[in-house]
């Protein structure tokens, strides 16, 4: 495998970590810059939705602009972002850090598909965009704890230095390991948003988007749920998301797995089941912590199971544009993550956060509808693939 597929991979890494690195913080944030805990979890709305629409249009916008040079351009943005943020003292600031810091971090993704796809030989193209895809994926678990750790040791502001400094050697790495690559002609907003038209389709992008936005319900919040309602204290709440990014990488590997052997709708159909009765029985496992533990697992490894499958049924149902839909999908994961934050906010705002899993399970439950529906409208039939 060419080298520089994980450089890309490094750089993907990077850009999903600034999105919710700051998940684990939120309290701090909150304390320090004297705003609610909903005010705090904005931040990461704010980014996700930035996230979500900023690529396809940047996309076209710089459709005759050299990838390397453009690369270097979005990371010199991206560090420019993070800097800020790392010296934010108000929270007008933050924002707008957070913004710029999603606008070229939605790029740096992008990009990274873009340019392993034309550096790297026919046959082996696809393991290289997985590879980046893992490196997004990696970043969204592991970058919680990762932030949760440095946060607490040295201040919330510390981990956009730490994504500063990753920064710095990525752009090192892209200036002197990649050549020159010629742009490639964009796939137009009218070809995208007219994939969507069918409804097979645009439901399984629904399913991904609700079914995020339950996760990230209590998720987004997840920090002051385990100190408030299981009573863990800053080392627990460490280890505990540790032990959740885990499950959730194994989780995407399971859902892969299940997918080949048993076909995308029954393993999506029992994922999304099995999320929402996690959810609402982790509440009643507070006072019994290996219990909870074994509940955050079940979570984690369900929460991102449902990604290899669902894919799957995309390729399946939409073979044509299967790269736009693979693009148009990460949207939808964003502006998840996006309305489950915004989501969670309002149910501690005005209720209490000891309500957020079952306000999470709640928005799952319409994400299985909508799952029905594309399997509905879907007229392939599933074949299980048997493996010797």
């Amino acid at each position: 495998m060419d080298k520089r597929v994980y450089l890309l991979m490094f750089v993907s890494f990077i850009a999903g970590m600034s999105e919710l690195i700051i998940v684990g913080i939120l309290d701090l944030v909150a304390n320090d810059l004297h705003i609610s805990l909903s005010q705090a979890g904005l931040l990461i709305t704010v980014f996700s939705i930035t996230f979500a629409i900023s690529a396809p249009i940047l996309l076209v916008v710089t459709s005759r602009m050299e990838r390397k040079k453009l690369t270097l351009l979005s990371l010199f943005v991206f560090f420019g972002a993070n800097i800020l943020a790392s010296f934010s003292t108000v929270y007008a600031l933050l924002i707008i850090a957070r913004i710029l810091a999603a606008i070229s971090g939605s790029l740096l993704v992008v990009l990274s598909i873009t340019i392993v796809s034309r550096i790297t030989e026919v046959q082996r193209r696809g393991k290289a965009i997985g590879l980046v895809f893992m490196g997004i994926s990696g970043s969204l678990v592991l970058g919680v704890p990762i932030g949760l750790m440095i946060g607490n040791r040295f201040g919330w502001q510390s981990p956009f230095l730490f994504i500063s400094i990753l920064t710095v050697i990525a752009t090192a790495g892209i200036y002197f390991l990649m050549e020159p690559v010629t742009a490639s002609q964009p796939i137009p907003l009218k070809t995208q948003w007219d994939s969507l038209k069918e409804r097979k389709v645009l439901f399984a992008h629904v399913t991904t988007f609700l079914f995020l936005a339950g996760h990230y319900t209590l998720y987004g919040y997840l920090s002051p749920f385990l100190k408030t309602v299981i009573g863990l204290n800053e080392t627990w709440v460490t280890i505990t998301y540790w032990i959740f990014g885990i499950a959730a990488v194994t989780g995407g590997g399971l859902g892969g797995t299940f997918a080949d052997r048993l076909g995308a709708k029954p393993t999506i159909l029992t994922v999304i089941v099995v999320f929402v009765l996690t959810l609402f029985v982790i509440p009643f496992t507070a006072a019994f912590l290996p219990f909870f533990l074994v509940m955050l697992a079940v979570w984690g490894i369900m929460s991102w199971a449902l990604a290899p499958p669902l894919q799957n049924h995309l390729i399946t149902i939409a073979p044509g544009t299967s790269d736009v839909q693979q693009s148009l999908n990460n949207s939808a994961l964003h502006l998840g993550i996006a309305l489950g934050s915004l989501n969670g906010s309002l149910v501690v705002e005005h209720a209490s956060i000891e309500w957020n899993a079952a306000a999470g399970a709640v928005v799952l439950l319409f994400a299985l509808g909508s799952a029905l529906i594309s399997f509905h409208q879907s007229s392939y039939k599933q074949v299980a693939v048997s493996k010797n």
